[in-house]
């Protein structure tokens, strides 16, 4: 059964509270809060401030995913505002051991995330390191993209990369997750589906997620 954590980024920024309360109610694990700075990626979303009213909104784990440049710079203002769960990009750390251990010491989980074109072989060195795997199956940006079919590839990749190294690291698929292809995300490894207009713009939100829990 896989943990859902549906994406704020798709929710009615006009309201949050309404749709807070519903994913109180429901059985959504987590929530995914995206952070953008229009740099690293294509568009901008909001910071900590935020953040911190969401972690006032739930108790659920708050699993924040950093698409900016410098994470480290942010990592202590993230931790501040309420994160249980920071991910970085791979693509934007220098020195991605050192982030890791940034997010480890401010008391946070630590996540990496990887674009489509990043092979799943560069996260071989850091598995030991991390609690989860955010791999992207759109490229960042935007929300409402089609889920990228190789994704599945990779997900069996890690899978057996986290298995074969005795790593307890989950794997997170984050972009373009439905009701239709869910199934073989989670055949495929897959311990946390992101969904965003799926749980959103779907007319019956509390029952999306049900159905999402129980693939």
């Amino acid at each position: 059964m896989p943990l859902i954590a549906p994406s704020l980024l798709s929710a009615n920024f006009l309201q949050l509270q309404a749709d807070c309360d519903m994913l109180n109610q429901s059985k959504a694990d987590w929530y995914h809060l995206d952070v953008m700075d229009g740099v690293f990626v294509p568009n901008i979303s909001f910071g900590p401030m935020l953040v911190n009213f969401f972690r006032k909104a739930t108790q659920k784990t708050c699993d924040v995913h950093l698409m900016i440049e410098h994470p480290e710079q942010y990592a202590e203002a993230f931790k501040n505002a309420g994160a249980d769960i920071l991910t970085v990009h791979i693509e934007a750390c220098k020195h991605l051991h050192r982030n890791v251990q940034q997010i480890k010491q401010l008391g946070m989980k630590a996540g990496v995330a990887i674009n489509p074109h990043t092979p799943a072989e560069s996260l071989r060195n850091i598995l030991s390191d991390i609690d989860l795997v955010c791999v992207m199956s759109v490229n960042p940006g935007f929300g409402g993209q089609t889920f990228i079919p190789d994704t599945l590839k990779k997900i069996k990749t890690l899978k057996q990369m986290i298995t074969e190294g005795n790593h307890a690291v989950l794997i997170e698929v984050d972009g373009g997750v439905t009701l239709e292809n869910a199934h073989s995300i989670v055949a495929a490894g897959a311990d946390v589906l992101v969904a965003g207009n799926t749980v959103f713009k779907s007319d019956n939100p509390l029952q999306t997620i049900e159905a999402l829990k129980h693939i």
